[in-house]
């Protein structure tokens, strides 16, 4: 059994939060695990205050990039080596299978490296002088930075924010899902170790759990605070991106998606059927870019979807702890109940329920937070079932009739997050990937993540880039350095 922290880190200090407490549960169970105190507003201030002398200490403020590298690296070896207890404190808050969250503290982990890599190997500009002087282009650290994170895969959404703010030369205010905030308060102790053998301030970073209401908008609001990278709902991000503007500090928005999977008359039938049960049933369907909308060609859909759905019924649901579970719960009950309210509204729209759309029975599934891998079908692309992000195991089937139908029906939704297609014809993959509305498209695999490509949403599905050799001067000002060489005075010099 792993270790829960309970006590936040406040400017490079552990201790209780004077803010509300709040139980992290084990969605499995619905055991409380542990009660974490959180931060108040007040102490976001302080959090700010001391990030900002963090950065202003010459220790900091002086450190070559190389030697920022040398940070991360030894941040990525700490990470890798408690991968174990990583995974097992995100298994126990989130519900998610071993697999799955050993794999995301892994990923964590490279993050770290590659943007240690990055870092080694970035330059500056020298660049084309038009007169006798030389110009140069070099970028500095942008501040403190906000970095508001969601509940479904917190380890590597930590990493993706702190890595390249870290490496910018920035200090990070840390702000974890209130649902989910142990392996993010774990991920901090490990990167103020490698801070404090460092002999670097350690209130460069704070992990501030706490409700988004009260410590969430305390960061976004904070005059020191002069980035924010916020991952989560449209309608949140929505806000942020106002409060940003105001301030007229930069943001980063990766929020919803109500993603498309094609599957063409051609597709390798096999491979489709894994991918499309992977894309929108692994992480019990809560992933932002889940393949949640299945669009599949109208002369084979009977037969696929006849075959998905028997495939569908054999997942094995259980706690994400016995290595033979595909499908965990939830990751809280209050989630799963709203899961369950979009199901009920399917149905009064007037879909099918191919399978699942209950909670599982008996007293294995009893207390926990879990729900049945669910497919519909019967439904128009315009109903709320086809437009609305759910989050969770529920899969709507639509049929296609022709490439133009096919695009126009799956670029009808205001996300833009992400898409699949599978088929054995080259030309009409690269001819769809380029008419799909969608910052990521995969071809014939789905959920494949590389930290050196960029990810980013379109429409009301983000703003800003996160990953890749760049996401690092995302986290940077630009500056232009003009150095004369002329002797000749300049024209007003007398």
């Amino acid at each position: 059994m792993p270790h829960f922290p309970t006590d936040i880190l406040i400017a490079g200090r552990w201790r209780r939060g004077a803010g509300e407490p709040v139980d992290t549960v084990d969605p499995a169970t619905g055991r409380v695990l542990a009660t974490v105190s959180c931060a108040s507003a007040d102490e976001v201030d302080e959090a700010a205050e001391a990030a900002a002398q963090a950065m202003a200490d010459p220790a900091w403020r002086d450190l070559f990039p190389h030697e920022r590298a040398r940070l991360l690296h030894r941040i990525a070896e700490l990470t890798e080596r408690a991968a174990g207890e990583l995974s097992a404190l995100q298994t126990a808050d989130t519900g998610k299978t071993l697999t799955e969250t050993r794999a995301l503290a892994l990923s964590a982990a490279g993050t770290f490296r590659y943007m240690a890599a990055a870092l080694e190997t970035a330059e500056d500009t020298v660049t084309p002088s038009r007169g006798a002087y030389l110009t140069m282009s070099v970028h500095e650290p942008i501040g403190v930075v906000g970095a508001i994170n969601p509940w479904n895969s917190p380890v590597a959404s930590d990493a993706q924010k702190i890595a390249p703010a870290l490496a910018a030369g920035n200090a990070v205010l840390l702000k974890p899902a209130a649902w989910t905030p142990l392996v993010s308060l774990a991920l901090g102790r490990l990167i103020t170790q490698a801070l404090d053998e460092a002999g670097l301030p350690t209130a460069l970073l704070s992990v501030l759990p706490g409700s988004g209401r009260v410590v969430g908008d305390a960061i976004v609001r904070h005059p020191l605070v002069a980035r924010v990278g916020f991952t989560g709902g449209t309608g949140t991000g929505r806000s942020i991106a106002a409060l940003a503007a105001k301030k007229l500090i930069p943001a980063s928005l990766e929020l919803g998606g109500k993603s498309p999977t094609i599957v063409r008359a051609d597709a390798d039938v096999e491979q489709a059927l894994a991918g499309v049960l992977f894309g929108i049933f692994s992480s019990s369907g809560q992933s932002c870019i889940a393949g949640s909308r299945l669009f599949v060609a109208r002369e084979i859909y009977d037969s696929f979807i006849g075959e998905l759905v028997e495939r569908v019924r054999t997942l094995r649901v259980g706690p994400g702890t016995e290595p033979g579970t595909q499908v965990g719960p939830l990751v809280h009950h209050r989630h799963r109940d709203a899961v369950a309210a979009y199901v009920d509204l399917a149905r009064s729209e007037g879909a099918r329920v191919l399978c699942g759309g209950s909670a599982p029975e008996g007293e294995r599934h009893r207390d926990g937070a879990y729900y049945l891998p669910t497919v519909l079908d019967g439904l128009p692309n315009t109903s709320r079932t086809c437009q609305e992000e759910i989050f969770g195991p529920v899969l709507v089937a639509l049929p296609y009739e022709d490439e133009d139908d096919l695009v126009r029906q799956a670029n009808d939704s205001v996300y833009g997050l992400a898409c699949g297609i599978w088929t054995r014809d080259a030309r009409a993959a690269w001819r769809l990937a380029r008419r799909i509305e969608a910052g990521t498209v995969w071809i014939n695999t789905y959920k494949q993540f590389s930290v050196s490509t960029p990810f980013t949403g379109w429409k009301d599905s983000g703003l800003g880039t996160e990953k890749g050799r760049d996401a690092i001067r995302s986290y940077q000002r630009q500056k232009s350095l003009y150095w004369g060489t002329s002797g000749t005075p300049l024209p007003w010099a007398n």
